[in-house]
């Protein structure tokens, strides 16, 4: 039975995607939109909070991008999500990731980005400045660590750096200072010439966001 990537190209069904495509993992990959009144009895089976990414294999379903993410790697035999004496330090990384730094970006992109697509409310300046302040305060956290390495982990590429990414594709709507930090600005340049996290879209019929 094939595995089958349930994605879109919201935020975090868009790293789901990207993982598959830089591993290019041996899947089926399937545009969804579990929210649409059409399709979310059959995606409440898979994910009863209705949320991508979804990966769906042999009878069972996997959802959220990190398990996502280290299935793939299983299923690939990929180093992409460290085994071994580096795995506390990726762990360390994407935890840091969810709790400070994206959920800082997220926060912004949230007001500037989704709220305006999906028209979810009244723009919330105070949110703003909120996610602004935390980014302001945790950036230097991440810019100081990237100052002299690539990537996170000193061995190179892996998915805590996807991961920490997630919401920087997305800046040309939601305005992120990046530029008050250069090395993050300087590993987000790198991290978007990959081909997978630039445009893991390509060649897929993804329909295009909703505008802002």
């Amino acid at each position: 039975m094939a595995i089958v990537l349930y994605y879109s190209r919201n935020p975090n069904p868009r790293l789901g995607l990207a993982i598959a495509q830089h591993l290019r993992a041996p899947i089926d990959l399937e545009w969804a939109s579990p929210f649409d009144p059409a399709q979310s009895d059959r995606f409440r089976a898979l994910n009863p909070a209705l949320r991508i990414p979804i990966l769906a294999e042999n009878g069972r379903s996997l959802w959220e991008a990190d398990a996502i993410a280290c299935r793939l790697c299983q299923i690939t035999g990929s180093d992409f999500w460290r085994m071994g004496d580096e795995m506390p330090d990726m762990i360390r990384w994407i935890s840091w990731a969810h709790n400070y730094f994206v959920r800082a970006c997220e926060q912004v992109h949230f007001e500037y980005g989704t709220k305006r697509r999906y028209h979810l409310g009244e723009f919330d300046a105070a949110k703003v400045a909120e996610g602004l302040a935390a980014f302001h305060e945790h950036a230097p956290v991440l810019n100081d660590h990237l100052a002299g390495r690539d990537y996170l982990l000193s061995s190179g590429l892996s998915y805590a750096d996807f991961r920490m990414a997630t919401y920087l594709p997305f800046n040309d709507v939601a305005g992120l200072p990046l530029g008050d930090y250069p090395h993050i600005a300087a590993w987000h340049d790198r991290l978007m010439q990959l081909p997978a996290w630039r445009d893991p879209f390509a060649g897929l019929d993804a329909p295009a966001l909703p505008p802002v």
